[in-house]
């Protein structure tokens, strides 16, 4: 099987195109394909409960479906360190999702080492 990076770049203000980044990643996982989702700028308050709890797409499903289906799955997932900082997510939002923190080197080095991008 091949290698996904899915690029998420919308956050809770924009539910249905965060949401169906996660939902993409998942379809992924379950085709049997690594996938590695990369969040940045408002995507990464998607690592909050609080967002994780009450965040639904249109016919996307919700991220409380979604996130712990991809932490089960052991698919990485990468935070903006510098959109965290930004934005007040901390290493106590990422704990128990199997998520980190990155540069913008870490992006392109994924990028690269993909054989596919989608970005949402």
């Amino acid at each position: 099987m091949g290698s996904l990076l899915v690029h998420i770049t919308n956050g809770p203000e924009a539910p249905t195109r965060a949401a169906l980044g996660f939902l993409v990643a998942k379809a992924g996982v379950e085709a049997g394909h690594e996938v590695t989702v990369f969040l940045a700028g408002d995507a990464v308050y998607l690592l909050k409960d609080e967002v994780i709890a009450s965040l639904s797409g249109l016919g996307t499903g919700s991220l409380s479906e979604t996130v712990p289906a991809l932490v089960e799955s052991g698919a990485v997932i990468y935070a903006s360190g510098m959109s965290a900082k930004g934005r007040g997510v901390t290493e106590a939002d990422l704990a128990g999702k199997g998520a980190v923190f990155a540069m913008p080197s870490k992006l392109v080095e994924l990028t690269f080492a993909a054989d596919r991008v989608l970005t949402y």
